[in-house]
């Protein structure tokens, strides 16, 4: 396969955006060194959603964690339960990873046996001063607390994860209790704090029935032959959204960001992500910043949604799967206006989902360094213009007016012959087998990247520290 690109430093186009943001933090144990990696790797955000495993470890982030008796009194710090998430929390910000509070419950996977959590809190008002506590405690450091400035507080996550009770592991309740829960906290959270911080949700689902009906949707996508694209379950997302809209601006309910979910492909996330722009301009939300602050596209275009685990685990600690995930990143920044992603997940786990590191040796798989080569142009600050490319070969370039750098990305099955005009390019830094953003010599004008590896191109010397 020839692929062709031409680079125009000279043309800039915008400000380079938080791809690079990642789930739960690598906790292993009360030892956080693994932080380290973060901000070895420049992840700007943390997303705090299901962190310390079920029922959040009984110690972290969630409210039935924090706030352990719902009937206490509220205003009294005695009745707060703020200790490993203080811990957590002060670390990431010792690391200068900023924080996205998740203000409600861990999803809970065995419901359908018994559900603890996730029904709507029987005072919403009550539910709505505790969170408001919540953030005296982080940002203004009230009892005994920090003073981290956490700027996004997000209501809730995917309280549309199932048609029912039967299917809903995030959210026993009806939609309109919901609706009433955001409403109500979103209001008091902004009449207290105003604009020094930002609330925001509902964490969606997705958005994955519009490629039933591309027609019906306004977008341009091939038909999936997945049935749960066309599931009940996967009508329901869309429901909740636009009853979610409708309930907000009717009751005239504050949001700053909107957050969504995708576990599609590279180029259906692209359209997701434009497709929800496109609608809330419709809504009325025009310019509404949005965050898709969960997400993971190990399965690209490889396999149909029944065997989506087990191609996560084949690819696991592969460099398919790291240029997979930087391939997304590219593609969201040169095609969407998403404000953040927040990859799932950075736990040290045996998961299919938490595929960052080796839970064995406490090390970096391949993936990994997707990471710190994204921001290596995230820290240039400036996207600048290309042209060329091919089907799941990505590039993305970026200056700060002086140094220059390039990605290219090869996350297709065949080796990929590349031909640029980026003479000046006197470094490479390459993702492989048997590399891990390592030097290695390389003509940039024309090269041969192997499937599943990906180059950054410098006019500057980087050293990438490896733990």
């Amino acid at each position: 396969m020839n692929v062709n690109y031409s680079y125009d430093f000279s043309k800039k186009l915008r400000p380079m955006r938080a791809m690079h943001g990642v789930g739960q933090p690598p906790i292993s144990g009360q030892d956080y060194s693994m932080f380290d990696y973060l901000s070895d790797a420049g992840i700007p955000y943390s997303r705090m959603h299901d962190v310390g495993g079920a029922f959040g470890g009984n110690l972290f982030i969630d409210i039935h964690n924090v706030f352990r008796d719902f009937d206490a009194d509220e205003t009294k710090p005695e009745n707060y339960d703020f200790t490993f998430t203080d811990l957590m929390l002060a670390e990431l910000h010792k690391r200068g990873v900023q924080i996205i509070y998740r203000l409600g419950e861990t999803i809970e996977n065995y419901h359908y046996i018994k559900a603890y959590r996730i029904f709507p809190p029987k005072d919403p008002a009550k539910w709505a001063r505790i969170c408001e506590h919540i953030i005296r405690h982080y940002n203004e450091g009230w009892a005994d607390g920090l003073h981290l400035g956490i700027r996004d507080w997000e209501i809730w996550n995917e309280p549309d994860n199932g048609r029912d009770d039967t299917e809903n592991q995030m959210w026993h309740g009806t939609p309109e209790q919901f609706f009433e829960l955001y409403t109500v906290t979103a209001k008091h959270l902004k009449k207290v704090f105003g604009d020094t911080i930002r609330v925001g949700g509902f964490a969606t689902c997705g958005f994955r029935h519009i490629f039933t009906k591309p027609e019906k949707f306004g977008v341009t996508a091939e038909f999936s032959d997945d049935p749960s694209y066309a599931s009940e379950r996967a009508q329901n997302f869309m429901r909740w959204f636009e009853m979610f809209f409708a309930h907000i601006k009717k009751e005239n309910a504050p949001i700053d960001f909107f957050s969504w979910h995708s576990y599609l492909t590279t180029e259906r996330t692209v359209i997701c992500a434009n497709y929800v722009d496109k609608r809330l301009a419709e809504l009325g939300y025009a310019g509404l910043p949005t965050q898709c602050n969960e997400w993971n596209n190990v399965t690209e275009d490889r396999c149909d949604h029944a065997i989506a685990y087990k191609i996560a685990v084949r690819l696991r600690g592969t460099p398919m799967a790291s240029a997979m995930t930087l391939g997304m990143m590219c593609a969201m920044q040169t095609n969407t206006n998403t404000e953040i992603m927040c990859y799932y997940d950075a736990r040290c786990a045996v998961s299919s989902y938490a595929a960052m590191f080796d839970p064995m040796t406490e090390k970096p798989f391949k993936l990994y360094y997707a990471f710190p080569a994204f921001n290596e142009l995230y820290r240039l600050g400036t996207e600048v213009a290309f042209e060329g490319g091919a089907r799941h070969v990505y590039s993305l370039a970026a200056t700060d007016g002086e140094k220059r750098a390039v990605l290219v990305v090869n996350a297709t099955e065949e080796d990929a012959v590349v031909s640029t005009n980026l003479s000046g390019m006197t470094n490479a830094y390459l993702l492989d087998e048997t590399h891990d953003l390592d030097a290695a010599p390389m003509n940039p004008t024309k090269f041969t990247l192997p499937a599943g590896t990906f180059v950054l191109l410098t006019d500057y010397e980087i050293s990438f520290r490896h733990r």
